[in-house]
């Protein structure tokens, strides 16, 4: 009978069951002395009297609990109670390799990380004389980062062929009394036929896994284990090449290898195997181009990375070069590829030449994002210095130069070298586009209510040259792009935060207020001489002939490609094109987390609930509740919602189809302040936390119709601080009186009281990045830098004594305060490396809080994978459309 929840095994409670099969089940349990989730793996009952079990699960924690190694399950310990063998493990979070391989076919990259990682594993089992005789799939967790090798309790002899005359179907993965140790359809011909078993059993199990990754099928098929048996002793496997083409040589040969009959052919150690499996994935040799290598040496950490974050541009060069290193026109059909990038490649850009393509990625050295360059037919690609945070970038009209937005700022720098230039102010840039006589024409803030605006490309005031129509529906104009005449654009214009009825397509002028309609579409638009435009609409990318001197479509609306990652709220997609190739991101938009709490040391102290989409991360005063704002996936719509952090329940606090977002607690914990786009701008409501009373909205005076977002109660409920526009202002209670706290000194963000209410806390970009300052409160006299180098999301603990920050690298940074008349902070410490989630909205400010007494932190940790998003690569697209 299967273990209740609340059931004890020493000091380990019983949440959930995992997992079970015929020789164990597992349960998700909390350890109560260290405060830690761990899985615990228990005999069943009907084997709880079998001595040859108990030896098993005995056997197994004995070996395990030797071999300490990153990919290998930790052992916690071992018990029995109540007549219950257990052993203590980690608790994984993730899937098996086997429940990854129901989906068919693995990423090239996943094969080869995963499969270096399996072997290190392995090594380190040999090492110690173990040999593992039972990997398989269902043997293999893939957590967010890594592969995790399981079980390891087959450690006995084998029998002989003979026993399986009388079997007729094909074995359960789980090993029965009497049968052959193992899962036929991985196991090694000596290991069939009961002869003595070595290390290199396992290399060709891990060879058979490899190669069912690789292709989505057994290396050995059949209908009975008796004729698995066979195959195994007897046939070869298919040649991966005919059922994936694009398998590297090399790979394939090191899979074969695996696969040899005769023991003295495959590789001799796993170490062997390992090497090369991260030889392939480094060195570049996974395509028919010269490796890739990069320009500086600081890059080098991201070199084992780069050519797979390249490699839908590498498959263009080679099966397209001709197309682009020289300009032909492609007469042939269209054809479609599919590889895998490393990483959630936001934003990808080809430059008006057709063959330097801009994309921003993710930087291991920098721990943000950056902008990386690419010159096709090359063999070096570069990241260019000084672009951390950068988002959306665009080409200048010859190729030379790329803005981009990052730090609250429209920036700009030339590809050849040279500084980066700030423009102007953007606090949250949503698309721009460059025309040849130096005019920009960019939407700077993110929120709603937000126009188009325009700036010289040499830097200015911007002048606003469109406004968002509320009387159909419309908050938003974004993502322009020129037409060819240099004076009309492109744009999107419709509403972000609520109805998509009123999201289209329309063209507007440098000179003029009039807009002209194109057609209805869900996001950013692409113009592709001599005459196509790409826009999404209905989860789909369209491609249609279009006249841009009669701004007028024509034909038919061709469907190019589905399942684009698309984030509904900024209504953008990843795509970018020339006349021949197009490059697309596929999958989900919107990155998904998990709030896990951390101590001062970065140890990981367990999770809150499963992983979704959250944001702003707020703590109650007395630690016992959280609020955050949680997007459904598959509506998309935006809610607050709560969590009881002593009974691990979840509530859902607001039900109202717009955003709701940015939650903040009053300093009793009995109300929440927030911000709602249900007005079709952002203003600040309040709500009794446990959501007994319907929000009330703040009657705070915004006539300019700023967005308004709540960022901190002080300790005495007298004041709110919340962010008008760029500004930080604070109201006074009960009469709502308003009035400015810092202004004119970029945009501003985050701002927190200290507790005893004489400082404010804030993020500025005054100094052209994110830095933290403290100001006095409320007469605003005086400013004092916090950060050094670069910082935001200031936080206070509790009796004022320090000052917490995150740096621009994702560190977690301490500053110590020196109470007194005047403001005096230490030297920042970092305590730990995070790895919040990548905020996109601006409504998301908050991906972090820590507790009153500083010791413990709760992060909105990014747990997507980054080395599963596919790239389409689309040649001769424009074809479809010739038809």
């Amino acid at each position: 009978m299967p273990l209740a929840r609340g059931t004890k095994l020493g000091p380990h409670e019983i949440i959930a069951p995992l997992g079970a099969g015929g020789m164990g089940e597992v349960y998700r349990a909390r350890d109560t002395r260290l405060d830690r989730e761990v899985a615990i793996k228990i005999l069943p009952s009907h084997l709880s009297s079998d001595s040859e079990a108990r030896q098993r699960l005995e056997r197994e924690a004995k070996t395990v609990s030797g071999l300490n190694h990153p990919n290998i399950c930790v052992l916690h310990d071992i018990g029995h109670q109540d007549g219950i063998d257990f052993i203590v493990m980690e608790c994984l979070e993730g899937e098996t390799l086997e429940q990854r391989l129901v989906k068919g076919p693995q990423p090239l990259n996943d094969v080869l990380k995963y499969g270096a990682q399996i072997a290190d594993a392995l090594d380190k089992a040999h090492g110690s004389g173990v040999v593992h005789r039972d990997l398989k799939p269902g043997n293999v967790m893939l957590t967010k980062s890594s592969a995790k090798l399981l079980d390891f309790g087959l450690a006995k002899p084998v029998l002989p062929l003979a026993t399986m005359a009388t079997l007729t179907q094909a074995g359960s993965p789980i090993t029965q009394q009497g049968m052959i140790v193992g899962t036929f359809q991985y196991m090694s011909p000596e290991q069939v036929g009961g002869h003595e078993l070595d290390s290199r059993s396992d290399i060709f199990s891990l060879g058979a896994v490899l190669y069912e990754m690789m292709t989505g099928r057994k290396a050995f098929p059949g209908k009975s284990q008796l004729s698995v048996a066979s195959a195994i002793l007897e046939k070869d496997p298919e040649p991966i090449g005919t059922i994936a083409p694009l398998t590297p040589p090399s790979l394939d040969h090191a899979i074969r290898r695996c696969l040899a009959k005769d023991p003295e052919d495959r590789w001799q150690s796993a170490r062997d195997l390992a090497s090369e499996l991260s030889w392939i994935r480094e060195s570049g040799s996974h395509t028919a181009l010269p490796p890739i290598g990069v320009g500086v040496a600081s890059t080098k950490k991201w070199l084992a990375f780069l050519p797979w974050v390249l490699c839908a541009i590498l498959l263009v060069a080679l099966f397209a070069g001709a197309m682009w290193w020289r300009g032909n026109k492609a007469t042939g059909p269209t054809e479609y590829f599919s590889v895998t990038l490393p990483f959630s490649a936001l934003d990808i850009e080809v430059a008006p030449n057709g063959h330097t393509v801009a994309l921003v990625g993710f930087s291991e050295t920098d721990r943000t994002n950056v902008l990386w360059i690419y010159e096709v037919g090359e063999q070096q690609a570069r990241k260019l210095s000084q672009t951390g945070g950068a988002r959306f970038p665009f080409w200048s009209p010859e190729g030379k130069s790329l803005a981009f937005f990052a730090d609250g700022k429209l920036k700009k720098l030339d590809i050849a070298g040279g500084p980066v230039q700030t423009i102007c102010d953007a606090a949250s840039g949503r698309g721009g586009t460059w025309n040849s006589d130096g005019v920009i024409v960019f939407t700077p803030e993110g929120g709603l209510l937000e126009g188009l605006y325009r700036v010289p490309a040499t830097g200015g005031t911007p002048k606003q040259i469109s406004t968002p129509d509320p009387s159909r529906g419309e908050n938003t104009n974004r993502w322009p792009e020129f037409l060819p005449d240099g004076k009309h654009f492109l744009y999107f214009g419709g509403d972000v935060a609520g109805s998509a009825d009123s999201n289209a397509i329309f063209v507007g002028a440098l000179d003029s207020n009039q807009k002209t309609f194109i057609t209805k579409g869900t996001g950013n638009v692409a113009y592709v001489a001599p005459g196509y435009l790409l826009y999404y609409r209905d989860k789909t990318l369209f491609a249609q002939s279009f006249d841009a001197g009669e701004m007028k479509l024509s034909g038919e609306a061709v469907p190019l490609i589905t399942d684009l990652a698309y984030v509904p709220r900024i209504a953008h997609t990843v795509f970018s094109a020339s006349s021949d190739v197009l490059l697309a991101r596929r999958g989900g938009g919107v990155s998904v987390s998990k709030l896990v709490w951390f101590d001062r040391k970065g140890n990981d102290l367990g999770s809150i609930d499963k992983p979704e989409i959250v944001a702003n991360v707020a703590l109650a005063p007395d630690g016992k509740t959280l609020a955050v704002d949680r997007t459904d996936e598959e509506s998309q719509n935006t809610d607050l919602w709560t969590y009881d952090l002593q009974r691990g329940a979840a509530k859902r606090l607001t039900f109202d189809p717009a955003v709701d977002s940015t939650p903040i607690f009053s300093p009793d914990g009995k109300q929440i302040l927030f911000s709602s786009s249900r007005a079709h701008v952002f203003r600040l409501y309040v709500k009794d936390a446990d959501g007994a009373q319907e929000e009330k909205l703040i009657p705070l005076d915004a006539s300019d119709n700023s967005n308004l977002y709540p960022s901190d109660w002080s300790r005495d409920g007298k004041s709110i601080l919340y962010m008008r526009a760029t500004e930080l202002w604070a109201a006074q209670l009960p009469d709502w009186r308003t009035r400015p706290v810092v202004q004119g000194a970029g945009t501003l963000k985050n701002g927190q009281f200290s507790p005893d209410g004489r400082w404010v806390a804030y993020a500025s970009n005054e100094s052209g990045r994110w830095e933290v300052y403290v100001t006095s409160f409320p007469d605003g006299r005086g400013k004092w830098q916090v950060s050094t180098a670069g910082g935001s999301q200031p936080r206070w603990r509790g009796d004022g004594k320090e000052l917490f920050y995150l740096a621009s690298d994702s560190k977690i940074m301490a500053v110590p305060i020196t109470g007194g008349t005047n403001f005096d902070p230490g030297s920042p410490v970092p305590l730990f490396q995070a790895i919040p989630r990548e905020m996109g909205a601006t409504t998301e400010l908050a991906e972090y809080d820590v507790t009153r007494d500083g010791q413990r932190f709760l992060v909105n940790t990014q747990v997507t994978d980054p080395e599963t998003q596919p790239m389409s690569v689309i040649l001769n697209w424009s074809a479809q459309l010739k038809k």
